[in-house]
C-alpha cells in the first residue's frame, strides 16, 4: 500500500466526514433563517471558492483538510445591517441555538446508520472466529478455550466474523464483566464457556487485547523462509540471506514465521543462536536483535521479513450482511453500540483504566484509512461509520470550542436565563483548546512511536 494511496483514502474520509457535520450546522441553521456566510472543508487557503444563492454564501475547499466550520452571521465579529438583524445567530432564541450546534454531530450519528445500512447490504467479508493458540494458565486456558473451537456467538449476540467477536469481548473487557462465549467443536458440537474480567486489574490495552486473554486467532501457517534483509540491520550484518529457511531459535523450534517474529521480540539485545537452512545444508548464525520500543515496550527486531505469504482457506471466508428492510434495524443497532463502546473508551481512558497508548492521531487514522480502503468498499464503509460516530460523540463533550462546549453555555443559559458572559467563554475556550492540544500531542506521540516501531 502507497503512502500516496493512504494520503488520498484519508483525505476522502476525513472531507466526507467533515462535510456531513458541518452541513448539519449548514441545513438547520439555513432553514432556522440565519444567515450562512461561509461553508468550509478544510482550514486555511481556499484551493476552490464558489459562491451560491441569494446570500452568495461561499464554499471552499481549503489547503489544510483536518476540519472544517460554518460561519454564520454574528454580531460578535463586526456591524451587520439592520435590515439583517434577524439573520443573525447571537440574536436567535437559546433553543434555535442548541438546535444548531446539535446539528452537526447528529448529522454524523445519522452518516453512520446510513453507511453501516449501506454496508450491510453490500455485504462485508472476513474470516470466521476460529481460536488458534492457547497459552498455559492463561485466562483463556482457564476458562477452557481451545484451539480449533469456532466462537458462533458471544453474550447472545452472533458472531459470524472476528470482528463482531472481538468488539464484544473489548467491551465486556472494558465492562469487567463475563463474557459468555458459545463455542462450535471441530465435531460440530456446541459448548459454552466463560471468560470473567471481573477479577482482572490494571491498565487496559486494547491493541493487546489476545496477548491480556492468552490465546491467538487462527491463522494458516506461514512458512519461515526469508524473502528480504533490510539493508544495515541485524540480520544483515550477521550474514542472514533471502531464501535461508528459519529452523529454530535458541533451540525452539520455529515451524511458523509468528514463532520467529515472537521469539526475537521477546530478546532485544540479547544474542541468539539461529539455525537455518541454506542450500540443503544447516547453518547457525549469531546474532542480537536491534531493541526497538514499540507501543511503550521495548522488542527485538533483526530486519527480516517472510517470502512465502499465506491466505486462508476458502471454507474459513464469510461475507455477513443482510437485505435492505432488515438492514435498518442492524445498522441503528451497530451505530448504538459503538456510540456506547466510545463513551466507556473514553470514560475508562480518563479514570486511568484504559492506556493512553489507544490514542490515534491523524497519523494512525490515515493508515487505518488506507488498510480500510485497500480491503474494499465494506470495509471502508465500516472504517468511515465508526470514525463518523467518534467524531459525534468528541464534538459533544462538554468541552470548551468544541460543539458540546457551547451546547453547556445555552444549557445554563436556559437555567439562568440569561447567557454566559463572553469573558468565561473566552477563557473556558484557551483551557479547551490546551486540553485538546495535549490530547493531541499524546496521540501524535503514541502513532510516531508506533511508525518507529
Amino acid at each position: 500500500m502507497s503512502i500516496l494511496f493512504t494520503i488520498i483514502s484519508f483525505i476522502v474520509a476525513i472531507s466526507i466526514l467533515v462535510g456531513i457535520h458541518e452541513f448539519g450546522h449548514y441545513i438547520v441553521a439555513k432553514k432556522l433563517g440565519v444567515k450562512i456566510l461561509r461553508f468550509s472543508i478544510g482550514f486555511g487557503k481556499p484551493l476552490w471558492m464558489k459562491r451560491f444563492g441569494k446570500d452568495q454564501t461561499e464554499f471552499v475547499i481549503a489547503s489544510i483538510p483536518l476540519g472544517g466550520y460554518v460561519k454564520m452571521l454574528d454580531k460578535r465579529e463586526g456591524g451587520i445591517d439592520a435590515s439583517e438583524k434577524h439573520r443573525e445567530f447571537t440574536g436567535q432564541s437559546v433553543w434555535t441555538r442548541i438546535a444548531i450546534v446539535f446539528a452537526g454531530p447528529a448529522f454524523n450519528f445519522l452518516f453512520a446508520v446510513f453507511a453501516y445500512w449501506l454496508m450491510f447490504i453490500v455485504g462485508i467479508t472476513g474470516v470466521k472466529p476460529i481460536i488458534g493458540n492457547v497459552e498455559n494458565n492463561s485466562l483463556a486456558d482457564k476458562a477452557g478455550l481451545v484451539s480449533g473451537y469456532e466462537i458462533v456467538a458471544i453474550n447472545n449476540n452472533k458472531t459470524p466474523l472476528w470482528d463482531d467477536a472481538i468488539e464484544s469481548i473489548v467491551t465486556s473487557q472494558i465492562d469487567r464483566s463475563q463474557v459468555v462465549l458459545e463455542l462450535k467443536n471441530k465435531q460440530g458440537n456446541t459448548i459454552t464457556r466463560t471468560l470473567d474480567f471481573s477479577a482482572t486489574t490494571g491498565e487496559i490495552k486494547i491493541e493487546k487485547i489476545f496477548t491480556q486473554l492468552g490465546f491467538e486467532p487462527w491463522r494458516p501457517a506461514i512458512e519461515p523462509v526469508v524473502g528480504m534483509v533490510g539493508e544495515n540491520t541485524p540480520a544483515a550484518n550477521a550474514g542472514f540471506k533471502t531464501d535461508d529457511k528459519i529452523i529454530s531459535i535458541n533451540k525452539i523450534a520455529t515451524p511458523d514465521w509468528n514463532d520467529v517474529i515472537k521469539l526475537v521480540s521477546a530478546r532485544p539485545a540479547e544474542i541468539i543462536q539461529v539455525v537455518i537452512l541454506r542450500n540443503g545444508q544447516q547453518k547457525t548464525i549469531q546474532v542480537i536483535p536491534e531493541k526497538i520500543v514499540r507501543n511503550g515496550e521495548a522488542i527485538g527486531r533483526l530486519g527480516l521479513a517472510n517470502k512465502t505469504g499465506s491466505s486462508y482457506p476458502k471454507e474459513m471466508r464469510v461475507t455477513h450482511g443482510y437485505g435492505p428492510i432488515e438492514s435498518i434495524p442492524n445498522a441503528i443497532s451497530r451505530t448504538w453500540d459503538k456510540t456506547i463502546l466510545t463513551l466507556k473508551f473514553i470514560g475508562k481512558l480518563l479514570t486511568g483504566e484504559i492506556s493512553i497508548t489507544n490514542l490515534s492521531s491523524p497519523i494512525g487514522i490515515a493508515k487505518y484509512a488506507g488498510y480500510s480502503a485497500s480491503a474494499g468498499f465494506s470495509r471502508f464503509l465500516d472504517f468511515l461509520a465508526f470514525l463518523s460516530v467518534s467524531l459525534g460523540v468528541l464534538n459533544l463533550l462538554p468541552i470548551p470550542i468544541l460543539d458540546g462546549g457551547h451546547l453547556t453555555y445555552y444549557m445554563i443559559e436556559v437555567v439562568r436565563r440569561k447567557p454566559v458572559s463572553e469573558e468565561t467563554q473566552e477563557f473556558a475556550s484557551r483551557i479547551g483548546m490546551i486540553l485538546l492540544f495535549s490530547l493531541m500531542a499524546v496521540a501524535l506521540y503514541n502513532d510516531i512511536l508506533r511508525v518507529v516501531g
